[in-house]
């Protein structure tokens, strides 16, 4: 499969998330919709989104105790969107409720089954920040440990550094899903990214998806912008 862009909508009003939907949907397929903008739109985001026919990754990373998590995945199947991503470290019994309470679901509507993703490690953080919250473990190492309990529960993949694109494919294999956020074009600022890699390298190293927001959104030439990116990818 070859590696797809998602535009994150990392705004704050549902007039400016229409508006960048409504210029880039002829070149983009997928639009990520965050805690930013959800929070303020709900899920109105989700249907504007969607009837540009662009399909959505919500990227709300519930946490919580596992039946209220599975409610709120079972929430987001219901909206339609086409992947959505709870956090790893909520626990196997958390990620493992999920996935029941959804294929129940997916049995009985006989919806396609959405693309579910455990995050891993936030793009914003290194190994000195998880060390202040109690992860002894390096990076990597929390990573593929996060990685391998969403597999075992039975999740489509992981959202995760491009620095760990390589290690997660050749311990998780080519079907677990990777999708990629704090992506920067080369001439672009790191802005609050640590871990941060190009578009070309996230391709070639294994990445089904990236997520790029700010390099296109507050780009003079958005259009160009994307071009630009896809190019990389191809």
């Amino acid at each position: 499969m070859r590696t797809q862009l998602i535009v994150a909508l990392d705004v704050p009003e549902l007039e400016q998330a229409e508006a960048l939907v409504k210029e880039l949907s002829p070149v983009v397929k997928y639009f990520k919709i965050g805690m930013q903008l959800f929070t303020a739109c709900g899920p109105d985001v989700v249907r504007m989104v969607r009837e540009y026919n662009c399909d959505v990754f919500l990227d709300l990373k519930f946490h919580d105790i596992p039946n209220t998590v599975a409610q709120a995945a079972l929430s987001s199947l219901r909206l339609g969107v086409f992947m959505f991503n709870v956090h790893a470290i909520g626990g196997d019994v958390m990620l493992a409720t999920v996935m029941q309470a959804i294929n129940k679901e997916i049995k009985q509507t006989k919806q396609q089954l959405p693309i579910v993703l455990g995050v891993t490690v936030l793009t914003s953080m290194d190994r000195q920040q998880l060390n202040r919250v109690g992860v002894i473990r390096s990076v990597k190492n929390e990573v593929v440990g996060l990685a391998v309990l969403c597999k075992k529960a039975g999740l489509s993949g992981v959202v995760c550094s491009g620095k760990e694109i390589k290690l997660l494919r050749r311990v998780m294999g080519k079907d677990f899903v990777l999708v990629v956020p704090g992506i920067r074009p080369a001439d672009a600022k790191a802005d609050d990214q640590k871990r941060i890699v190009t578009p070309a390298q996230a391709a070639d190293w294994g990445a089904n998806y990236i997520v790029v927001g700010r390099p296109i959104t507050q780009a003079e030439n958005r259009i160009q912008a994307v071009t630009a990116i896809v190019s990389d990818l191809n």
